[in-house]
């Protein structure tokens, strides 16, 4: 038996692989919804029972159908595929609850009004599915198909294909014109699923059915708005570790007007996109920006295509055909190695004297198949090359067709990676038939084909980013969290949003990030006393509340070299700032000594609060030309040193920060920990709106923040640790030391993504049969890869694992795992347990299971429930002992259903 058919059925089962289907409002009225449907399922392989609802007549089609719900004789339908206008809708979920139905697709079109009468049908509508469970697809969406089992339920017009790529679109009519693309190019679909307004069921849930279906091997993804980013990033980030995902997004482009407001130059540089485009970077993520570049993904991830590496080949029997892709190589990164001379050598053999014989070959126009099969035999067997792209143009001597098929016989030889540009239109028509028929990577231009290379060949390095799993404290400093909440708390209760210049010093100093030394003056008399103290240079700089650019009233003054200086500045400052600032704002002088870094980069980092994602982290140059420049990347926090590394990598400035001309490199250490104590002042901070540290001085000696802006604001109610952030970081806060009862130490620790080889230990070689039985309730000996990644690859806002481990010659192992997946109903909990056969009996169940409790608990869940076999004599005994309440199973006499309230546990 498949291990995975055997774990227990996702909650969208009913609506994906449904049993039993009703059409209410079935019809045979031309162009109607209900026809439509109806006449698609009937003309499908749908193996399922089928029943139609029309309130006005018998038959349908010559097919017997009922006037209402209640005639049917089934006492459950797991879907109901709804036609009828918007108004009828809420009384038939009333008819759908009291028939047993469990899903609903809700194809009426009328709901797409943002009316009040619209809204408020739409409402009434899932007030109803909530009290009854009813879960909804819908409104306004095309539908759902499911080719495999002939489920077509879709108010479209022909014919989809089966096949391992799943399509999820927000767009009706990007769904519909994908289909009538994928039809003509032969590619096939596992599932698609149109969402619509989805009023219920969401993107986010979904995704995460398809990231469990064993049909979906891939997942093409066509967005308008996120919606709820935990939910949305918690979906991407399981699916995309197992699964390679596409997403193209419309709406890259905000109003001009939207940043003209911004109170720094992060939030000014930082778009709504930025964020986005970093979210699927951590998800591990592709995205595509035009409707060709999602058609060639869908062809790509179709045909199940994987590159290895960067480095390819290029065949052309035309100079300035392979030129076009060398170019675009160029644009986007792809490596065009020199081959082995052993390859150059074999290819002069065949080669026309003329043409180039290395990378890129140029084979000649008039080359027939012959030459092309050779040229691209000897490319795809040189050690130097991931993949090989043959272009042809069509010119008097070429068979384009029969290369074709040669290409296609080529195809199952190498595991490299074969693309295919056939150029032109008309004349290769037949071979592009062909292409489809046979599912090769083929493209019209050398560019597309360049670019889905490079796209497949960066999926490896973004699936490693999507592993990083870093705690909210990520680097080796720990910081002074106390402090740093104190100010904020202070300056909140004082009724201010943006920070002072010493409040923001103390939250730097706090979090480790190194500033200039730094003095206050009320007067300039004190500001030369200052400037004493500390040494010359130094900089002056307004010290008053609420004060976002300084610059903008005169409140900057640098390299200031002398006491006589500093004494006419300062009361040339004060006197300018004066009649700008209200006199219960203004606090004086910040007296600053220069960094004094000859050699010194200006570089800016910061955080802005992305109102879908939450906070960002930034990086790029900094200084005065900041916002000239525009040379800004983003992150989602956490970060880590990789992270950080990879941030800085995607900036211009990166490449100025190395050794050039007399400048020495820069202390690339000090600036990754400056974005490490950045990403935890995100984390653990929540109050932070923005930050900005601009200038940076970073030189071979370190760094130094020599300005910075804070800007903070009041969390909401019912705020959740970590509640801001799209990714929740490693709880780390989770981790307690514990004992066996012979004394000996162990941890119980959150599971992490590198302990899947060692939880594969345990469960093949500490878990009996039964034990397994017991706990997957299926006779598997080891873990499939799909479930080692879903239980170790986790994302800690909805699922916990908890394992407890102990040390044995220098190695960690695992003695026991307890975990919990959230409900649908984001307030309870399932839980599962397995400790180790040979650990069993030393009250390790319980000490898991209660700080699973308190983790349960500290995520404002209300309830932990599961399913125990009633054979499983020991684990009902612990059950007991902690307090659950034993149930009779609604669905299964071998099972206990078990239910603890959290309210009693201590957070």
């Amino acid at each position: 038996m498949d291990p995975l058919a055997a774990m227990k059925a996702h909650y969208l089962t009913p609506l994906f692989q449904p049993k039993s289907v009703v059409v209410i409002g079935a019809s045979e009225t031309i162009n109607s919804c209900g026809r439509q449907v109806f006449s698609n399922l009937l003309n499908s392989p749908y193996t399922g029972i089928l029943y139609g609802v029309n309130l006005r007549h018998d038959t349908v089609f010559d097919v017997a159908v009922y006037k209402q719900l209640a005639d049917i004789p089934e006492d459950s339908i797991d879907l109901a595929i709804i036609t009828t206008p918007a108004r009828t809708v809420a009384h038939l979920m009333r008819e759908c609850a009291e028939c047993g139905v469990k899903t609903a697709l809700l194809l009426s079109r009328d709901f797409v009004a943002v009316d009040k009468k619209s809204r408020s049908l739409l409402d009434e509508v899932i007030a109803v599915t909530h009290k009854h469970g009813i879960r909804v697809l819908g409104p306004n969406l095309l539908g759902l198909f499911r080719p495999s089992s002939g489920l077509a339920a879709a108010n479209y017009e022909g014919t989809v294909k089966p096949g391992p790529l799943a399509l999820v679109s927000q767009s009706s009519s990007v769904a519909s014109a994908m289909l009538d693309w994928a039809e003509a190019h032969q590619v096939g679909f596992s599932a698609v699923v149109s969402l619509g307004a989805a009023a219920d069921v969401n993107f986010g849930e979904v995704l995460d059915y398809l990231s469990q279906d064993p049909e979906t091997h891939a997942i093409l993804i066509y967005l308008e708005d996120v919606g709820e980013a935990r939910r949305f990033m918690s979906a991407v980030r399981v699916a995309g570790r197992t699964k390679p995902i596409t997403v193209m997004k419309v709406g890259r482009y905000q109003e001009d007007g939207e940043r003209l407001l911004a109170r720094t130059h992060s939030e000014r540089l930082i778009g709504r996109d930025d964020a986005f485009d970093a979210a699927l970077r951590r998800a591990g993520v592709l995205r595509v920006e035009t409707t060709i570049q999602m058609t060639i993904a869908a062809r790509m991830l179709a045909a199940d295509f994987r590159a290895t590496g960067r480095r390819l080949a290029i065949i052309s029997n035309g100079y300035s055909a392979g030129q076009m892709a060398v170019d675009r190589a160029h644009d986007v990164g792809v490596q065009l190695p020199k081959l082995d001379p052993a390859t150059v050598a074999h290819l002069k053999t065949f080669l026309p004297p003329i043409g180039n014989h290395d990378n890129p070959i140029d084979i000649r126009g008039d080359a027939p198949p012959e030459r092309f099969i050779a040229a691209t035999e000897a490319c795809l067997a040189d050690p130097h090359t991931d993949g090989v792209l043959v272009i042809l143009t069509p010119q008097v001597g070429t068979d384009h067709y029969a290369t074709a098929e040669s290409m296609i016989a080529l195809r199952n030889t190498s595991k490299k990676m074969l693309l295919l540009a056939w150029m032109g239109d008309k004349k290769i028509a037949a071979s592009r038939k062909r292409f489809d028929e046979a599912r090769m990577a083929y493209f019209f231009t050398p560019e597309h084909a360049v670019e889905a290379f490079a796209n497949l060949a960066s999926y490896g390095y973004i699936q490693q980013i999507s592993l990083q799993t870093p705690g909210p404290l990520a680097s080796h400093i720990e910081p002074d969290l106390q402090r740093a909440r104190e100010v904020i708390h202070l300056a909140l209760k004082a009724g201010r949003s943006v920070l002072n210049m010493l409040e923001t010093l103390a939250v730097l100093e706090a979090f480790r990030i190194p500033v200039a030394p730094t003095l206050t003056a009320a007067t300039a008399e004190e500001a030369v006393a200052a400037a004493g103290r500390i040494g010359l240079p130094v900089a002056l700089k307004i010290n008053a509340d609420n004060l976002l650019h300084k610059t903008e009233v005169g409140g900057v003054q640098l390299n200031l070299h002398t006491l006589g200086d500093v004494f006419e500045t300062a009361t040339r400052m004060l006197e300018s700032a004066h009649p700008h600032l209200p006199a219960a704002t203004m606090h004086g002088l910040i007296v600053q000594k220069m960094h004094g870094k000859p050699h010194g980069r200006e570089l800016m980092a910061g955080i802005r609060r992305d109102e879908v994602f939450g906070p960002l982290v930034a990086f790029g140059a900094g200084g005065l030309t900041v916002e000239v420049f525009d040379d800004l990347a983003v992150s989602l926090p956490p970060l880590n040193d990789m992270l950080a590394g990879g941030l800085i990598k995607r900036t211009r400035i990166d490449k100025a920060l190395g050794p050039f001309r007399n400048l020495p490199a820069v202390d690339m250490a000090a600036v990754r920990q400056i974005l490490l104590s950045v990403s935890e002042m995100a984390c653990e901070l929540p109050e932070l709106l923005e930050l900005e540290l601009n200038p940076i001085v970073a030189d071979e000696d370190g760094v130094v923040a020599v300005d910075a802006t804070v800007i903070i604001g009041k969390l909401p109610k019912g705020f959740t640790r970590y509640g801001h952030m799209a990714i929740y970081p490693y709880p780390s806060h989770l981790a307690s030391a514990a004992q066996f009862r012979d004394g000996k130490p162990c941890t119980i620790r959150p599971i992490r993504p590198e302990d899947a080889n060692e939880l594969q230990r345990f469960v093949k070689e500490d878990l009996s049969d039964e034990s397994r039985f017991h706990r997957f309730l299926n006779a598997l000996k080891e873990l499939p890869p799909v479930l080692l990644a879903r239980f170790t690859q986790l994302d800690y806002a909805r699922d916990m694992a908890l394992v407890i481990t102990h040390e044995e010659d220098g190695v960690e192992h695992i003695a026991g795992v307890a975990r919990y997946t959230l409900n649908p109903d984001s307030t309870s909990c399932e839980f599962a347990l397995a400790i180790a056969d040979h650990r069993q009996g030393q009250g390790l169940g319980r000490k898991l299971m209660e700080a699973l409790f308190k983790a349960a608990r500290d995520a404002g869940l209300d309830s932990i429930e599961g399913e125990v076999l009633g054979t499983n004599t020991n684990m009902l005994e612990l059950i007991k002992r902690l307090n659950f309440e034993v149930r009779i199973h609604p669905e299964d006499s071998q099972l206990k259903w078990v239910v603890r309230s959290l309210a009693e546990v201590k957070k």
